[in-house]
């Protein structure tokens, strides 16, 4: 699918954008979220840049609030929107455990705990008694009363990466075990308990992503869809009612079905998305496809870290196939009174 060489290209464009303090915009002069900072880093740790990555991971220790957040988007270091985002903050987990089963670096491991502790704190302080977790504390402090299935199934992850080390650390968390399981039924059985995102491809396969929707389950979630969402031989539309197909849900989309035991779907849909690939390596935001035309006219670092990491997992990589397949992830403990007939239930 992709030469070494190409390969080489993409990670030296995602290095090129990475300033000098770790930092990792979304393009050169951008601004930076922790979500997709945390992705690009992992990209880097999959390309063997471990020292890159690590750094990736310093910044975010430099930047974290007091209340162990980090603030929704930063421009040459500083805050440009001071919202606090909570599967932004969550992120972390998962970039950590990826680290340490890239690098085995116990050190680091120790190193990154208080932060990431912190914001796992942070992040459960806006569960609600449903299990969902409200998307953001706004700049004012308040929470509102909202929360978003993509989001907290990424955070499910995010919670089975926590407590993944954890168990490492030999540092058992009970409160995370409970907060893990009661956010899992929720995703599972109560989509009331979300805002109504539908249109958006994300909101399809997140589930499938974020480790909590496996075996058949998972199967009748992608069929359901599939249609709507996949452009036969351009990729995945980011919104079900715009021509706009997008380089990073086609690269998250391929993952998730990798993780599900569909690598010959996977490739095929990253073998569509090289058409959004650019002379120097890296790719293209997106296309509309009536029009001919990319747009936004942006080579972000998160759409080629999200291929990387797609091409990471269907070529085995031991750190990309443990924290998106999930098997050996701790799963948390399920409410006792849910009445969930799921297999991640049980």
């Amino acid at each position: 699918m992709l030469t070494a060489e190409q390969i080489a290209a993409t990670v030296r464009g995602i290095t090129a954008i990475q300033r000098p303090d770790g930092a990792i915009p979304w393009f050169a002069g951008g601004h930076l979220d922790p979500w997709d900072h945390v992705e690009s880093a992992m990209a880097l740790d999959v390309a063997g840049e471990h020292d890159r990555a690590e750094a990736a991971y310093r910044w975010l220790a430099d930047n974290q609030n007091p209340d162990g957040s980090w603030y929704a988007a930063y421009t040459d270091g500083q805050p440009t929107d001071r919202a606090r985002e909570a599967n932004f903050c969550a992120y972390l987990a998962v970039g950590a455990w990826h680290h340490y089963l890239s690098t085995s670096d116990e050190a680091f491991l120790d190193w990154v705990w208080p932060y990431l502790y912190a914001a796992v704190e942070f992040v459960l302080g806006l569960q609600a008694p449903g299990g969902q977790i409200a998307w953001r504390r706004a700049p004012d402090g308040t929470v509102p009363d909202e929360a978003l299935l993509t989001g907290c199934s990424s955070i499910y992850q995010a919670l089975r990466c926590a407590l993944a080390v954890a168990e490492h650390r030999e540092q058992p968390q009970l409160d995370w075990e409970l907060a893990t399981g009661r956010l899992g039924h929720a995703v599972l059985a109560h989509p009331e308990r979300f805002l109504d995102k539908g249109r958006y491809s994300m909101d399809w396969y997140y589930p499938v992503l974020g480790t909590v929707l496996r075996g058949a389950e998972a199967h009748r979630r992608i069929a359901a869809d599939w249609d709507r969402f996949v452009v036969p031989g351009l990729g995945v539309r980011c919104v079900a009612d715009r021509p706009w197909v997008t380089g990073g849900e086609s690269a998250e989309l391929a993952l998730a079905l990798w993780a599900v035991g569909e690598p010959d779907r996977a490739e095929l849909i990253l073998r569509w998305i090289q058409h959004l690939r650019a002379e120097d390596g890296m790719y293209w935001t997106g296309y509309v496809y009536p029009d001919d035309a990319v747009w936004p006219e942006e080579r972000t670092s998160w759409t080629a870290g999200a291929l990387l990491l797609a091409v990471a997992a269907l070529g085995g990589d031991h750190a990309t196939t443990t924290v998106f397949g999930g098997g050996t992830l701790p799963v948390g403990l399920a409410p006792r009174d849910s009445g969930c007939e799921s297999e991640r239930c049980r």
